[in-house]
């Protein structure tokens, strides 16, 4: 039978955004597009209904938590992470996963599964800023923090914000088919499925080398990021033999020279396709990488993306 009826649940401190995300995906009747449409409610075990936002604004939702016990997806937007759920709440996420409905949650949403015990040996994800604290919070949880979205039917997890988007155009894909997807998406001004996972928004600085013993060493490496290097190399340059050196590396920085390098190299090639309109050839070059086709390898193993999606989404020279 096809997906129907939509409930939404919130209480004070729900984010605002994620809980549009849903209203936009699941509450616009497209019928005229020839979309698909559907009963959306907005539910709150609060007796009088006024809930208040994160952003310190205040909604009025009429509905209680009745229509949770029938729609066939319960979507969970961004509610607050380190507060307790309700009972009620949690009973009914319970109750509909028991009767075999669909649950989605938006962003830090996937906390509030977990208080309800719907993640345990599950994959998940949420917003690669809290995933950490997720995996921590519930270590029977299989937490994934570089998708956009996870579908572990019946449990859809999505990643920060806007990844809500994606996993409901998933569900629609999955339900409808991919033309219905595309309406939808296309109604939205938004791409019907997006490259890549969140690995490609993770913020992550050049690291400033602090070890006592290597600190010139992995300061020269940064600065000749695209010249050769090999550990009987950079071990001459250190005063070690090739063996000591590698064992002193992985003490000072958790990682093998190799692992270190790559990872340095793929921040500078960052860096480049944000800040230049270099060819790849030439980013890839410039970051060590020789060519474009291993700047890609790396890239697309490290970033769930290829190096040209990156730029297109990140170019400060393109802007």
């Amino acid at each position: 039978m096809a997906m129907k009826s939509v409930a939404a649940v919130v209480f004070d401190g729900v984010a605002p955004f994620e809980l549009g995300v849903l209203c936009e995906a699941w509450g616009i009747d497209r019928s005229d597009d020839g979309g698909p449409t559907f009963d959306f409610t907005v539910c709150t075990p609060q007796p009088d209904g006024v809930v208040r936002t994160s952003l310190g604004f205040s909604l009025h939702v009429d509905a209680g938590l009745e229509p949770l016990a029938e729609a066939d997806l319960v979507a969970v937007p961004a509610l607050p992470r380190n507060k307790p759920v309700p009972d009620e709440v949690l009973e009914a996420l319970r109750a509909a996963y028991d009767r075999g409905a669909r649950l989605l949650s938006v962003c830090v949403g996937a906390f509030t599964l977990g208080a309800a015990g719907l993640l345990d040996g599950r994959e998940c994800t949420t917003h690669w800023r809290y995933a950490a604290e997720l995996a921590e919070r519930f270590p029977k949880a299989r937490v994934n923090p570089d998708v956009l979205y996870v579908d572990a039917e019946p449990v859809i997890t999505s990643a920060g914000s806007a990844a809500g988007l994606d996993a409901c155009l998933h569900i629609i894909r999955k339900e409808f088919g991919a033309k219905a997807a595309v309406q939808v998406a296309r109604r939205m001004v938004v791409p019907p499925q997006r490259d890549g996972g969140q690995a490609q928004f993770v913020q992550t600085p050049v690291s400033v080398p602090s070890a006592d013993t290597l600190g010139p060493v992995l300061a020269w490496m940064q600065e000749h990021l695209d010249e050769e290097m090999t550990v009987a190399s950079l071990a001459r340059r250190a005063a070690m033999s090739p063996r000591t050196f590698a064992r002193r590396f992985h003490a000072e920085t958790g990682s093998t020279p190799h692992q270190w390098i790559t990872g340095q190299r793929l921040l500078l090639a960052e860096r480049l396709l944000e800040e230049s309109d270099a060819p790849i050839e030439l980013v890839a070059e410039r970051a060590g990488f020789g060519n474009a086709a291993a700047l890609r390898h790396h890239f697309v193993a490290a970033r769930g993306t290829t190096p040209q999606a990156y730029r297109r989404t990140f170019s400060v020279a393109r802007a």
